[in-house]
């Protein structure tokens, strides 16, 4: 007979091809674009400092060689490099459920329900941030679990300080959970809240460093733009009932239901006793933690919601070896599982139709880097996509590293701060400022894109163009003078 070890091999090789697949087959979208931007941008350049990016900095700066080693394929490996995050981010909630003290098969289960949500099958199929802090907090969770049950130990309690503190410093919504984590510690000793904090410090003093080198700019890229810029982007757009409370309940409600997550809650919540202690209690503040830190952005979108998952699942594990779910409830749980897989299946049948998106981009790519050799294209391009730009050598505008989402806000900094922030809005730019050659379309061609706020850009370029050149009927590129 296979030792656990071996047979568990396949199983775990099986999950990240899947996922890896699903990366590349899942289509564009163009939040993508600032983070690969900024994985390549890194490479010799510190976010913040010399580049917009509106999140808490760890990512970019620990992706950038793989990105850079990657060149051409930058963009696709990430993908890959997401997906894989992913996946050990479900093998993370496995061991923490078997950690919890459930079977291997309990675990094994919910494990696959957490897969299967839409929440994670988007968050790691695309080249965003969100494998990376999930991976890093279920990591974390399988330690939190040890040390409730009293199996903790001083290494241990280092190694969760560190996976909060990296968590939080690639997405700064997963530092909710981590500060619920910290003041439980301070609660209940055998979690070692001195180590938890020891273990955090290296993180915490790297990114106060970042902070100190640009603080105009970390200040208002990771707080201040976050705030305003949904609010006026929804309200130009005349959709300002997205930000009501009752359509972030409807959002939110909607993106709980493709997948287990919504019926797990209920089942929490539904066999939830006052007289549980111990772990049980953790996993309850773990989640309500994480609804917190998913709740607070505004409007609710599915990625969000992924601190949530890991420590409800396995408290789904816990609640299911004392008390084994029931026929309907099986039925419940199926359904919604298939409904969480149906937005990936409709994705492979998409791709059916129009070919792989990322083998597209590859294609694309190569087009675009003949296209700028033709028009002798050397030097820096603007573009709200520049995730094309990785794979043609080119250098990215660094004023348009975060794509189109400073570039479609208006009136949040005065021309001054803009130009120390390395930033431009379509209201500000001044086309005498654009670098050699300007790149539109990509965004247009994306899920959320805009092709209004690319023909702003157009619009700009065209006057000064020398050279045009269009390629297969989705990108233009423009050669000033």
């Amino acid at each position: 007979m296979m030792r656990g070890g071996q047979a568990g091999a396949p199983l775990i090789l099986g999950l990240i091809f899947l996922f890896a697949l699903l990366s590349v087959l899942r289509p564009v979208n163009h939040d993508e674009s600032q983070y690969v931007a900024a994985a390549i941008l890194a490479g010799n350049a510190l976010p913040w400092r010399d580049f917009a990016y509106f999140q808490t900095p760890l990512q970019p700066m620990l992706f950038a060689p793989f990105a850079v080693g990657m060149g051409a394929l930058a963009w696709p490996a990430l993908r890959v490099l997401n997906a894989v995050l992913g996946a050990v981010a479900v093998l993370m909630v496995g061991r923490a459920a078997k950690a919890a003290g459930t079977t291997p098969r309990m675990a094994i289960m919910v494990a696959t329900l957490f897969a299967g949500t839409d929440i994670l099958l988007f968050s790691a199929g695309t080249a965003r941030n969100d494998a990376l802090p999930a991976a890093a907090l279920a990591g974390a969770l399988v330690l939190m679990v040890r040390a409730a049950r009293g199996e903790g130990s001083t290494g241990q309690a280092l190694l969760t300080g560190f996976l909060l503190a990296l968590a939080a410093g690639t997405k700064i919504s997963y530092a909710i959970p981590a500060a619920a984590y910290f003041l439980w510690a301070l609660l209940d000793r055998r979690h070692r809240p001195v180590m938890i904090a020891l273990g955090a410090l290296p993180v915490v003093a790297f990114v106060g460093w970042m902070v100190a080198q640009a603080p105009e700019a970390a200040r208002f890229e990771v707080l201040t733009f976050p705030a305003l810029a949904p609010d006026q982007m929804y309200r130009d757009a005349g959709r300002a009932f997205k930000l009501s409370l009752g359509f972030k309940a409807i959002d939110t409600f909607k993106f709980l239901a493709l997948g287990t997550a919504l019926p797990a809650i209920v089942a929490v919540a539904a066999r939830w006793r006052r007289d549980e202690q111990g772990l049980a209690r953790l996993l309850d503040v773990m989640i309500l933690a994480g609804l917190v830190a998913a709740l607070l952005p505004e409007p609710t979108w599915r990625q969000y919601l992924l601190p949530v998952l890991p420590p409800l699942f396995v408290r789904l594990a816990l609640l299911w070896e004392m008390s084994p779910p029931g026929r309907w409830e099986r039925i419940a749980f199926v359904t919604f599982f298939c409904a969480g897989l149906a937005p990936s299946v409709e994705a492979v049948v998409l791709t059916a139709l129009h070919g792989a998106p990322m083998a597209n981009a590859v294609t694309d790519g190569a087009r675009l880097t003949v296209a700028m050799e033709k028009q002798g294209v050397t030097g820096a391009v603007a573009t709200l996509s520049p995730q094309y730009v990785a794979a043609t050598g080119r250098s990215i505008d660094p004023r348009f590293a975060a794509g189109p989402f400073y570039f479609r806000s208006h009136d949040l900094l005065d021309p001054a701060s803009e130009r120390k922030l390395n930033l431009v809005s379509a209201k500000t730019l001044d086309t005498a400022t654009l670098p050699q050659a300007v790149l539109v379309g990509g965004d247009a061609d994306a899920e959320g894109g805009d092709a209004a706020l690319e023909a702003k850009l157009a619009a700009a370029a065209a006057p000064r163009a020398v050279g045009i050149a269009r390629l297969n009927g989705k990108f233009t590129l423009y050669v000033l003078r």
